[in-house]
């Protein structure tokens, strides 16, 4: 029989590491390509992006051959939505707009099976071969909720009390607008809140996620910060800048 595959990421954060967790693969051909690099997960964008559910296999597919934790992120706190993607194999979900305890819980309950939750009893293509894959999967599902919404911000304490969510991730474009700053994330007054829900995060023990750049990942990580996403078009723009300023065009 088979072994199910340790969650990269899930296991560095219960050792109180860092992780890194890249944006913007959108096939496995590109994850295959930069899957030597030392990174630890694959954001996988179901939400905002071209994702769906027949995708998932082979995209998770590459992540395992590669050793990444794959997280997908879907479109809305919907138990069906969870569950199936996790069942597709996706060793990771981010779900968003998480505003109450009970929005927490309710990903929670989607996406553990029993005792903890109640997740419908399929195995996942993480489970193939793997002898009692049920025990042991709670303990390999790693849950990210995104707190982006100022009303989010403002219920914090109780939804951090939810056990069983690994991550509690700041997301700042929509925090902006709730805020009344769209388009505007980077203010002071939209980053002193993102900073603030950060370090409450970190100081009651739980893990907080971030948004970060090759220029704000310094300060991100002096606020605790233990998961970092960061997309890799910035990257790729400023090579072909660099590459195209020599060329003098």
């Amino acid at each position: 029989m088979s072994e199910l595959r340790t969650n990269k990421i899930k296991e560095k954060l219960n050792q109180g590491e860092t992780t890194t967790t890249l944006m913007g693969l959108a096939n496995a051909d590109q994850i295959d390509q930069i899957g030597p690099e030392n990174f630890d997960g694959v954001w996988l964008e179901a939400e905002h992006g071209g994702i769906d559910f027949a995708d998932i296999s082979d995209l998770t597919r590459a992540c395992d051959l590669w050793g990444k934790t794959s997280i997908t992120r879907v479109h809305q706190n919907e138990a069906g939505v969870i569950y199936r993607t996790l069942d597709r194999g996706s060793q990771g979900i981010c779900v968003p707009h998480i505003n109450t305890a009970k929005e927490a819980r309710d990903v929670v309950d989607a996406a553990k099976f029993t005792p903890i939750g109640k997740r419908g009893m399929a195995t996942s293509r993480q489970g193939y071969g793997v002898n009692d894959y049920f025990l042991k999967a709670n303990d390999e599902s790693l849950l990210i909720v995104l707190i982006e919404d100022i009303i989010a911000v403002e219920n914090l304490d109780e939804i951090l009390k939810e056990d069983h969510i690994d991550v509690f991730f700041v997301a700042p474009n929509d925090l902006a607008s709730t805020m009344g700053y769209i388009g505007r994330s980077t203010d002071k007054v939209v980053q002193n809140v993102i900073d603030e829900t950060l370090l409450n995060i970190s100081k009651s023990g739980r893990i907080s996620g971030a948004l970060v750049t090759n220029q704000n990942v310094e300060h991100y990580k002096s606020l605790g910060v233990k998961f970092f996403a960061t997309n890799i078009t910035p990257w790729v723009t400023s090579g072909f800048k660099e590459f195209s300023d020599k060329l003098g065009n």
